[in-house]
């Protein structure tokens, strides 16, 4: 497993990341069988276990705590805040309030004195950026963070953190985890070249495109959608649906260039985002042990600069095929009174 370095944190991270979202309710209830996947990662040469507050509710983070009880020391471990965990209007966001207590919530599930990584896991228009990065520099300087990043932030968001940090002499965002894959190619456009000039580190999600670089999902083959991810976003992967089509189309192209190449296409995607020189780490979240076992076999792969070419063809470079966040939309967008005026100033204009 090659290792680089996160950013500027000096933290040594391999090429893949175990990312955790589905160890627990969401995909794999069984607790055992979860430590069992934890330590295989572990034991292939990956050191960095990525998880959240939100994944099935803490208990992802439970599940970690218990895996890496006496390898703790050999794990980057990082977790997120910013989602609705429980009852009640203070118990998501990124305010000092919430950042506060579940930074200590989170401490308890992992079973861990500190996080070496914790990420603002959304932006948060509703608290001023300056009293995010104020409590986390505070849990910085008490020990119990080691460094910060964000995810999936845009990049005019990542700048205004950085200008903010400098001005106000505050610790600054380390790193950042957005979705990239051969699917869903956006970030190179503008995130991924302010995090190369801030010298951030980055994490990638979604390598598999939402598990659709999976090889299970392909035109004409008909697939389980009641299972894995599929079942928690259906309409993603239905094959009558227009807005699916290019993504088949592509997956179809990819697939003869992962065969040309000698490799899977789980394979090739993950070699993909691991291929450019702004990502530190890719982060891989297998279910179940044999998906592991298939993303950890082309770890040693990779791509020459003709393949890279094939897939810029079918992807061009700053494109997405599909929407990968489409699960979290920033306020601007998704409610209408923030983008029309009253209808009285309406009248009056």
């Amino acid at each position: 497993m090659n290792i680089r370095t996160l950013g500027l944190t000096g933290m040594q991270v391999s090429a893949y990341c175990l990312g955790t979202m589905m160890l627990g309710a969401v995909g794999n209830p069984d607790h055992d069988d979860c430590t069992r996947i934890i330590h295989a990662a572990l034991d292939h040469g990956i050191n960095v276990v990525d998880t959240a507050d939100m994944y099935s509710a803490g208990e992802s983070e439970e599940i970690v705590g218990a895996a890496l009880r006496g390898r703790r020391d050999e794990v980057v471990l990082a977790t997120k805040v910013h989602f609705q965990m429980g009852d009640g209007p203070n118990r998501s966001g990124n305010s000092r309030r919430w950042i506060t207590a579940a930074v200590e919530d989170s401490l308890r599930r992992l079973q861990t004195d500190r996080i070496d990584l914790y990420q603002i896991h959304r932006p948060d228009p509703s608290a001023d950026i300056e009293e995010t990065l104020w409590v986390l520099t505070d849990l910085v300087r008490a020990g119990k963070i080691r460094a910060f990043g964000c995810s999936t932030f845009p990049a005019e968001d990542i700048v205004d953190a950085a200008h903010v940090a400098e001005r106000r002499g505050l610790m600054r965002f380390r790193s950042e985890q957005p979705p990239y894959s051969m699917l869903a190619r956006g970030i190179e456009a503008s995130v991924l070249p302010v995090c190369q000039q801030l010298g951030m580190g980055v994490l990638t999600w979604s390598p598999l495109a939402w598990g659709f670089l999976s090889g299970r999902f392909r035109s004409g083959r008909p697939a389980d959608l009641a299972a894995g991810r599929p079942a928690l976003a259906p309409h993603r992967f239905d094959p009558a649906s227009p807005a699916n089509a290019a993504k088949y189309e592509a997956v179809e192209r990819l697939a003869e260039v992962a065969d040309g190449t000698g490799c899977t296409l789980p394979g090739l995607a993950v070699a993909f985002a691991a291929a450019h020189p702004a990502v530190s780490s890719v982060i891989i979240g297998p279910r179940t042990m044999s998906q592991l076992e298939d993303l950890l076999a082309g770890a040693a792969l990779a791509l020459d600069d003709k393949t890279l070419d094939l897939i810029d063809e079918i992807v061009p470079p700053g494109t997405n095929t599909y929407d990968p966040n489409e699960i979290w939309k920033p306020p601007a967008l998704s409610d209408a009174s923030l983008r029309r005026r009253p209808p009285a100033s309406r009248a009056a204009a």
